[in-house]
């Protein structure tokens, strides 16, 4: 008999409205979910994806003015968001760097 292997988990209670769990029912109905379980699961997948932990480094200026500028030497052009985002460095942070290399004429006026 092949040996099953099962996954450590925890059981989550909630509740939900009427009007909800009707749904949810039709949907396990409809064969989109295999039961219930299978549709809080997911659910909870998609959210955990969708909301984005928003971390930084803790770098000094000179170093993150170095990443800033190699970033821009890299891709030609970003917003400060994509900088921001793509090097884990915090936004207002990014924007000072970015006006800094425009006053230096390091970065092309657009």
């Amino acid at each position: 008999m092949p040996e099953t292997i099962r996954s450590e988990g925890a059981v989550v209670g909630s509740k939900v409205s009427a009007v909800e769990l009707e749904q949810i029912k039709q949907l396990v109905a409809s064969g989109v979910y295999l039961n219930t379980s299978d549709f809080v699961r997911d659910a909870i997948r998609d959210n955990l994806a969708a909301i984005k932990t928003i971390k930084y480094r803790d770098i000094d200026y000179d170093t993150a003015k170095k990443e800033v500028m190699g970033y821009f030497q890299e891709r030609g052009e970003a917003y400060p968001s994509d900088i921001e985002e793509d090097l884990e460095l915090d936004y207002k942070l990014v924007c000072q760097i970015v006006e800094e290399l425009k006053r230096e004429g390091r970065l092309e006026l657009l």
